[in-house]
């Protein structure tokens, strides 16, 4: 299992992400550009005591990570055709999420194998996308028993 993130625009999410992939032993996916400038020094200050322990993979584009991945791309999105409690997850799946100010271009959303939405209380548009990526790895986790021993 592994969180990818497509062209990430705040690097305290990024952060967040990295810690929570640190916590459940989860590699990140990063696919660039970001919206921030992404550096070792940044990552050391946006993920804080957890740099060390993340494991972190940079892909100067979409194609690059696309010839080095494994498994399937779960697009979590709001216009997601699978509810989440409604899919099932594969222990080698990239849990996919795009960046915060636009989402993901359209030829990202053709190349996922499933795109799936997370349901919220009707009227409100979206989670954070550090919520959205723990809620979602949580599940896959849970499905998949891939929980840190």
């Amino acid at each position: 299992m592994r969180i990818a993130l497509y062209q990430p625009d705040i690097a305290g999410n990024v952060g967040t992400i990295l810690r929570l992939g640190a916590c459940f032993g989860v590699a990140t996916d990063i696919i660039e550009p970001c919206g921030f400038p992404f550096s070792e020094r940044a990552l050391r200050r946006s993920a804080m005591d957890y740099a060390a322990a993340a494991m972190v993979a940079r892909h100067a584009d979409w194609a690059a990570f696309l010839a080095a991945r494994q498994g399937r791309i779960i697009l979590f999105t709001t216009r997601g055709e699978t509810r989440l409690p409604d899919m099932a997850f594969h222990a080698d799946d990239h849990l996919l999420f795009g960046s915060e100010s636009a989402g993901v271009p359209g030829f990202v959303h053709e190349a996922a194998d499933v795109t799936v939405r997370i349901p919220i209380a009707e009227g409100l548009r979206s989670l954070n996308i550090a919520v959205a990526a723990g809620i979602a790895l949580g599940e896959a986790t849970r499905q998949t028993e891939g929980w840190p021993t």
